[in-house]
C-alpha cells in the first residue's frame, strides 16, 4: 500500500492556502525563490556610494564584490558581512532571511580570501 504525500503548502484548501501558508517554501534551499532574478548579479561598482562606504577598494575590486539584490534570499549557513555596516562583523545567515534595499550583503565565498579580509578590515603582514 502506497501512502500519499501532501506537496508542501497543499494540505489546506485551495481558497484558504495562501492565508494559512503565505510562505509555504520559506526556509528552504531549493534554488531560486520568488525574489531572486535571472539578472546578472548587481555588483559593489554599480552602487551610487560604493566609493564613500567602500574608501580605498578601485573600481576593479568594486565590480569583484557581488551583491544581494533586494529580495533575493540567503543561502542558510552561509557567511555574510553587510557593506554598509562592516563594523558588526560578519554573520551566518538562516534560511528565512532575505536582502533589503537598505543593507548590501555580499557572502563570503562570492569573493577571494585576501578581499573578504580586506572588507572586514583585517590587516595581515
Amino acid at each position: 500500500m502506497s501512502e500519499y504525500v501532501t506537496p508542501p503548502g497543499h494540505q489546506h484548501p485551495e481558497r484558504w492556502r495562501e492565508d494559512l501558508n503565505p510562505a509555504a517554501q520559506a526556509g528552504e534551499n531549493s534554488g531560486p525563490g520568488p525574489g531572486d532574478t535571472a539578472v546578472a548579479p548587481l555588483t559593489a561598482a554599480e552602487l551610487k556610494t560604493a566609493h564613500d562606504v567602500l574608501p580605498g577598494f578601485t573600481d576593479d575590486e568594486l565590480r569583484a564584490i557581488p551583491v544581494l539584490r533586494a529580495g533575493q534570499r540567503f543561502e542558510q549557513g552561509a557567511t555574510y558581512l553587510d557593506l554598509r555596516h562592516r563594523g558588526r562583523g560578519a554573520f551566518t545567515a538562516t534560511g528565512d532571511m532575505a536582502a533589503n534595499d537598505e543593507h548590501w550583503y555580499v557572502r563570503k565565498d562570492t569573493v577571494g580570501y585576501q578581499l573578504w579580509d580586506r572588507l572586514l578590515g583585517v590587516r595581515r603582514p
